[in-house]
């Protein structure tokens, strides 16, 4: 949800082409799962790709508020919104979950059950905006 940049071409290449996707980092490294939380992680603090990745706080800043929004509002872990969120998307076989603890499996299961509105999906993906290729 943060970084969304293959939806330009490749996602519509795969499609064409009947290649299924498997996005990697769907937690955008954890910082959907804390949305709405000041919370942080060892590897939030830890990881220099985290800022080389998701500077853009504004856009960044509105999509996690969202999130922890619907999250509230439907009483899930925002993890399971943005997993929800992703798993609705055109083309995707299965997203790369980094589980370390037992949560985030149990966050990743039931984020196949939860079924997102049309309303909910317009409204996380809205605030989104293009931004840098990052290599």
């Amino acid at each position: 949800m943060l970084y969304r940049e293959e939806e330009r071409e490749m996602n519509p290449l795969c499609a064409d082409q009947g290649v299924g996707l498997i996005p990697w980092s769907p937690l955008a490294r954890g910082l959907l799962a804390r949305a709405g939380s000041e919370e942080s992680t060892t590897r939030a603090g830890s990881d220099p790709r985290i800022d080389a990745l998701y500077t853009e706080a504004d856009n960044d800043r509105q999509i996690l508020d969202r999130v922890a929004q619907v999250a509230g509002e439907r009483e899930v872990p925002p993890a399971q919104v943005a997993l929800s969120w992703l798993l609705h998307q055109p083309g995707l076989s299965a997203p790369i979950v980094g589980a370390t603890k037992d949560k985030h499996v149990d966050d990743a299961i039931a984020a196949v059950d939860l079924a997102l509105t049309e309303k909910e999906l317009a409204f996380l993906a809205e605030p989104y905006r293009p931004r840098t290729v990052k290599q």
